[in-house]
């Protein structure tokens, strides 16, 4: 039951932050709330399918430090997030450079509200 409730909490988190990066203007709008919990939804099964296959070409996403794993985690994520908008009418993405952009933001906005829930105690 709690794994339950810790992926009920992260989805809320994940879709908090597509919803802030949208109302930021920074190459990703979605038209509500409700479509960014089913957009993040999608994208963290899109992003389990695309490190699932590269894993059965020997690549680990997860094992790749420094500033080339970085790049790479960002372009995989670019590329999650217009693959997503592709097919979900409420998430739309920029082009490639506002997938990055908003892949980018993602990533920073996502880190300060982990951040934050962990200074009230909360794990996500």
């Amino acid at each position: 039951m709690a794994w339950l409730l810790s992926f009920i909490i992260a989805l809320l988190v994940a879709a908090l932050v597509i919803w802030i990066v949208s109302k930021l203007n920074m190459g990703l709008s979605v038209d509500g709330y409700v479509s960014a919990i089913v957009a993040a939804l999608v994208i963290a099964v899109i992003s389990v399918v695309i490190s699932w296959l590269l894993g059965l070409l020997g690549i680990n996403l997860s094992s790749m430090g420094g500033l080339l794993g970085w790049i790479i985690n960002i372009i995989v994520a670019a590329l999650v997030l217009m693959f997503g908008a592709s097919f979900l009418p409420g998430l739309k993405t920029n082009g490639f450079t506002g997938a990055i952009i908003a892949a980018i933001a993602m990533g920073v906005v996502g880190w300060l509200i982990s951040w934050l829930l962990g200074l009230l105690g909360i794990g996500v």
